[in-house]
């Protein structure tokens, strides 16, 4: 065995920095981009961001969160201060009519701070004697003088506590309901109407009043009184019917325009020691530009060939949503799938039947009888409208609607698959769907 030295010319494909760059340029939501844009002129002297002149966009952090969208005019209204309170002024405001000793406000106004967004206080009483270095006697009796406070419910230390304060303070009559809240929510909430009935030795009437008094009551009793601020939609392309004919745009336009700081020219293409440096900035000035221009003509293709695959659906809505695929985009325009794949991740399209994440129009598809194909949003819409109008006294099985959906619609489906897609649309199983027959 001998030991050589053999020369072989292969060809690899390297990632560069810049190709990266690139790809994780073309899966930004416009807000990400934005912001990357920003980061550039920081890092990069050769470039300028001049803010264009109907720019009055303005951001709080979130890509969610925009005054207005590009087409859209400005509300004199929206600059009208609220005259709202957050949940905690208003607890902490009611306890100056109250005759308690400043020890316990300050006892209570803990509490207050700690409550979660629904009313609840998620820390234990020896959590609480511990950090305020009291008795629990005394934070147990802070806790009941917060739970006379209004909303009814609050300080609540769980579900069962909540709804027994409401219904104490505006029902107390109500024994059978006090009853089920104190030892048969479980039960109730898998309508198991006879067991109970059984058990506490009333009619199934009775129970159905309990039943109906219960869900009047208020779980969350502090969520209208939270403090968190609407969050807006922004969209990063935008599709409209104009004059018969669908137009796409890409809502860019409060990206700031990119332009070239003549400052370093002299230093270019130079021997001198700054020259390097001034060089490659001002190839990542080039790049940015010809990178961003290439993101926009990319998305636009993919958006102008699923408008013309889904034009049915931006016409009647989600009822006529056709199975779609990102390989057949890719081939339909002659990129690769993962490009499409990225181009539309992280966006939000506005259409005429609302605004909705890009990857709602790939969908996958269920075969009928026929031979075609139906998507599975279609299909969904179709098992929600087929349970609207079942008996409630008599709810369809799984089996039944898979029955019903192969049967008199086409639609090759099982049932694990019906249960699946019940499950994505939150609806409960037949057996908890099921009302009391009196």
């Amino acid at each position: 065995m001998e030991m050589q030295l053999q020369q072989r010319q292969t060809i690899n494909l390297v990632m560069t920095a810049d190709l990266r760059q690139a790809i994780a340029l073309l899966q930004y939501s416009t807000y990400e981009l934005y912001q990357f844009i920003n980061e550039q002129e920081l890092d990069n002297p050769l470039i300028e961001l001049v803010d264009r002149e109907d720019n009055h966009m303005s951001y709080r952090g979130k890509s969610s969160q925009v005054a207005k969208t590009n087409d859209s005019i400005e509300d004199p209204l929206n600059f009208i201060a609220a005259d709202e309170k957050c949940m905690s002024q208003h607890l902490i405001e009611q306890l100056q009519w109250l005759d308690i000793s400043e020890r316990e406000q300050r006892t209570i106004h803990y509490l207050i701070l700690n409550l979660d967004k629904n009313g609840y206080l998620p820390l234990s009483t020896p959590e609480i004697a511990t950090q305020l270095e009291l008795g629990e006697d005394e934070v147990l009796r802070g806790i009941k003088v917060l739970q006379q406070l209004d909303p009814i419910g609050v300080g609540a230390r769980d579900l069962k506590e909540c709804l027994l304060l409401q219904i104490h303070y505006y029902c107390p009559e109500e024994d059978t309901a006090i009853r089920i809240i104190n030892g048969y929510l479980d039960q109730l909430a898998n309508k198991k109407w006879h067991d109970i009935a059984n058990v506490l030795e009333v009619s199934l009437s009775k129970i159905k009043e309990a039943y109906d008094l219960i869900l009047s009551l208020d779980p969350k009793p502090c969520a209208i009184l939270s403090s968190e601020t609407v969050e807006y939609l922004n969209p990063d392309i935008i599709v409209k019917k104009l004059d018969g004919k669908f137009e796409v745009s890409l809502n860019d336009g409060y990206l700031p325009e990119i332009r070239y700081n003549n400052k370093y020219s002299d230093r270019l293409h130079k021997k001198m020691d700054a020259s390097k440096y001034a060089d490659d900035k001002y190839k990542s000035y080039q790049w940015l530009i010809s990178s961003l221009e290439q993101r926009r003509n990319t998305i636009l293709k993919i958006t102008h060939a699923v408008l013309q695959k889904q034009q049915d659906f931006f016409l009647n809505g989600f009822s006529s949503l056709k199975p779609l695929t990102l390989k057949e985009i890719a081939e339909e325009i002659e990129m690769h799938e993962s490009t499409v794949s990225r181009a539309t991740m992280n966006k939000v399209i506005q259409t005429p039947k609302g605004a909705f994440d890009f990857r709602l129009f790939f969908t996958s598809k269920l075969n009928t009888v026929d031979g075609k194909s139906m998507s599975q949003t279609k299909v969904k819409i179709l098992l929600e409208n087929y349970i609207k109008k079942e008996d409630k006294y008599k709810p369809f099985s799984d089996q039944k609607i898979a029955d019903y959906l192969n049967t008199k619609k086409g639609i090759t489906i099982s049932r694990r698959t019906v249960a699946k897609y019940r499950g994505e649309l939150k609806i409960p199983s037949s057996s908890k769907r099921k009302e009391i027959q009196l």
